[in-house]
């Protein structure tokens, strides 16, 4: 009977200390003893975690054929067939999210781009606007716009370049450090905020971990850029309309319809995100901004979101 108590006192002494011993070493590793650094990383960890965005991952490894697919011999289905089964139901994922549209507008301050201005106040949508900075010193005029694009909360202003290479592209880039001081030189006289680019004369991309280049002799300045910490961003659908007669290459309906498409085939450089590339000089006429109205207020039936390119992309 003494031998029975004597085992249950030093079972119960031998709990009690594992209980403190574990409090003791939690208390070190999580609680108080454990820097304020170190809980900032975990906890940034695991909601990086908790966001990852595993509808675009999914959709990535699919278009990279990451993906493993195998036949069963039960219920043999072709891997094509699998593939677009797997493509189909991604989309139809993707679909119950929200869809991101970027209305962004080059080349300003022009004339149109006051008109821009005063568009996306009147329909309260974000709009980004890329711009030039020789332009902006063309006149009194031309500094009033800029004034009135950075005052405006709706308006993101990023870089386009000073001098927009003068229109001779490939000469322009066949120099890449000096392309990288134009767009240096274009930072500082604007003031600008964000370190987001888009280059003259070309639909490049590098970001994150992208990188889609359309012509070679812009690749080592967007290099160049991504480096000193800039995003360069290009377009997923473009829209042109004569900035002397307002007539549209393609119509407002028509435009709206390429959008959607994109927005519903997940055609464009990230699913459920479409970047439209607009001019400011097309604005300019009464009929191209009764067009460039049209189309907005076709893309708020459509239930899209307007986002600023900063936030570039949006993910699922």
């Amino acid at each position: 009977m003494k031998c029975s108590r004597l085992l249950i006192s030093l079972f119960t002494c031998t709990v009690l200390l594992c209980t403190v011993s574990c409090k003791e070493f939690s208390s070190k590793v999580l609680g108080s003893g454990m820097e304020d650094s170190s809980r900032d990383t975990l906890k940034e960890r695991l909601t990086q975690q908790e966001k990852k965005p595993v509808l675009l991952n999914r959709w990535d490894s699919l278009q990279k054929n990451l993906i493993h697919f195998t036949v069963d011999s039960l219920n043999p289905i072709p891997v094509k067939q699998q593939k677009r089964n797997l493509k189909d139901s991604l989309r139809a994922a993707f679909n119950t999210h929200p869809k991101h549209i970027y209305l962004t507008f080059d080349d300003g301050p022009l004339i149109g781009s006051a008109a821009i201005d005063s568009l996306a106040r009147e329909k309260n949508v974000k709009v980004s606007v890329f711009l030039i900075g020789r332009h902006a010193n063309m006149s009194k005029r031309r500094k009033r716009d800029l004034e009135k694009y950075e005052s405006n909360p709706l308006v993101a202003c990023y870089n386009h370049s000073y001098t927009h290479a003068r229109n001779q592209y490939s000469r322009f880039y066949n120099n890449p450090q000096e392309a990288f001081a134009d767009f240096e030189k274009n930072e500082q006289d604007l003031q600008l905020k964000h370190k987001i680019v888009r280059l003259p004369g070309r639909n490049i991309w590098v970001y994150d971990d992208v990188r889609k280049i359309d012509l070679k002799s812009g690749a080592t300045t967007a290099d160049l850029l991504h480096n000193a910490g800039y995003k360069i961003f290009g377009w997923d659908v473009e829209w042109r309309i004569n900035s002397v007669t307002g007539i549209a290459g393609q119509s407002q309906e028509a435009t709206l319809t390429h959008i959607r498409n994109f927005m519903n085939n997940k055609s464009s450089m990230t699913p459920n995100n479409v970047v439209f590339l607009m001019h400011d000089d097309m604005f300019q006429t009464k009929k191209g901004q009764e067009q460039l109205s049209a189309l907005i207020d076709g893309l708020k039936r459509e239930g899209y979101q307007f986002e600023f390119m900063q936030d570039y992309p949006v993910k699922y």
